[in-house]
């Protein structure tokens, strides 16, 4: 593997660990602001926006573990 190729494997590998973590502070900041609209801050029912927060940030992380989970598969079976 030439180096360069190396070197866009690692930059692919380092985003992709990158975008989990942005996603995982995501969800909680989105489960912060849905939790503060429960007692006793909130009133107990929570706001549409807080709840498609949330389920935004959710699926923004499902997606980048699912991305993560497919460049650790190929690290462990040696095909990166």
């Amino acid at each position: 593997m030439s180096e360069q190729k190396h070197e866009q494997l690692r930059a692919e590998e380092a985003q992709a660990m990158q975008r989990v973590v942005d996603a995982t502070r995501q969800v909680q900041v989105a489960f912060a602001a849905l939790q503060s609209q429960y007692p006793p801050e909130g009133s107990g029912k929570p706001s549409k926006m807080a709840l498609q927060t949330f389920d935004a940030a959710l699926q923004a992380l499902e997606d980048a573990q699912a991305t993560f989970d497919e460049i650790l598969n190929d690290l462990l079976d040696e095909n990166r």
